[in-house]
């Protein structure tokens, strides 16, 4: 068994000779110096200048100017010089499809004279490989074309610029109503052009369907107004491709022409438009109103005041882009510069049957 060592506590004597053993072994500090972490701490503060009370005051004013700022930017509320070379203009699809050139005249020599007094809207954008450009344009696609024939017709240095808003909507759902609003309060759209971006916001996933794009679009419409912008979608959507003159469609003649096409007159309209008569804007109407007058006639008067019936067209291919199956459903192609596009319609489709599709497309492009 080990030995207990016994502790005892030391004499004031030991405790002398431990002092005097601690100071040889450690070495001694000149008269009046700093331990090492005061000395640091010391010059630290000596090297920071004191502020007066009005200096503090001011850097913390300018500290909450820039928080301030930062956040007014990040909301789109501060305007910005932004090269016209940072901008594309075409990253959303325009709703409006034609320009007055005498108001364009008139746009450019404003600005000539007094400058641009209001700022375009753009939203940032991830570069890709078909624009290398930062930012999309958002609204005033007038303004920004007038600048850009400034700059070609003068080359003068301040035309590179121009002055904007950066805007962040929350989706491009909310893009594309920020920018039919902005046309609809400026300068409004015709009837044609409200139904086409409906249907071309549809098409690009943004909405479910062009009535669900109407209804997001057009919110603030009354309900007949909404209805005819409805009927002009459809007359995009089955037409489009082949009418020259569709801005021209005055609102009564269009909504006769949507009711024809409900009718299941739109083999025989696309039939009339492919023979080419119509070069001007009235002689398209003269042939297609041969079409509607024909489908009205055979519609009697029993059909006023309702819903249109809605005939199903023969199955087969009408055209070169539109096939009509035995069921109902019509598939319609076509392309843009992004790629290829397939439209599916009809009451039969329904989301099991486009996964169906999707399943069976996969099939067909990997093998």
């Amino acid at each position: 068994m080990a030995k207990r060592r016994k502790v005892s506590t030391p004499s004031a004597d030991d405790l002398t000779r431990f002092e005097e053993e601690f100071r040889r072994e450690t070495p001694s500090r000149p008269s009046g110096a700093m331990a090492p972490i005061s000395k640091v701490s010391a010059e630290v503060a000596m090297a920071r200048e004191i502020s007066s009370p009005e200096e503090r005051a001011e850097q913390a004013r300018e500290k909450s100017d820039a928080e301030a700022h930062r956040s007014a930017t990040e909301q789109g509320r501060i305007i910005q010089e932004l090269t016209l070379d940072s901008i594309m203009d075409d990253a959303m699809v325009r709703d409006r499809m034609v320009l007055d050139q005498g108001e364009m005249e008139e746009l450019k020599l404003s600005i000539a004279a007094h400058g641009l007094r209001l700022p375009i809207e753009v939203f940032a954008r991830e570069p890709d490989s078909i624009s290398p450009r930062p930012f999309g344009l958002l609204s005033g696609y007038r303004r920004l074309r007038a600048v850009r024939d400034l700059l070609a017709l003068t080359n003068h240095e301040k035309y590179l610029t121009i002055k904007a808003l950066v805007r962040n909507p929350d989706d491009l759902g909310g893009a594309f109503a920020a920018m039919v609003e902005e046309n609809e309060v400026r300068s409004s759209l015709s009837h044609f052009e409200r139904g086409r971006i409906a249907v071309i916001a549809a098409q690009q996933g943004v909405f479910h369907s062009a009535e669900d794009a109407v209804a997001n679009m057009f919110s603030t419409a009354s309900k007949a107004k909404r209805s005819k912008i409805r009927s002009f979608s459809l007359i995009f959507e089955e037409l489009g491709d082949m009418l020259q003159f569709p801005d021209s469609l005055k609102e009564k003649d269009g909504l006769r022409l949507a009711t024809a096409l409900r009718n299941g007159a739109e083999s025989r309209l696309r039939d009339v438009l492919a023979g080419g008569q119509g070069t001007s804007a009235e002689l398209e109407w003269s042939v297609l109103e041969q079409v509607i007058d024909e489908f009205e006639k055979d519609a009697g008067p029993g059909t006023k005041g309702g819903r249109p019936k809605i005939n199903s067209p023969l199955s087969g291919w009408q055209g070169q882009d539109t096939l009509h199956l035995s069921n109902g459903i019509s598939i319609q192609r076509s392309h843009d510069r992004r790629g290829h596009l397939i439209r599916i319609s009809g009451s039969e489709v329904d989301q099991v049957l486009i996964e169906k599709a999707m399943e069976n497309l996969r099939y067909l492009f990997e093998n």
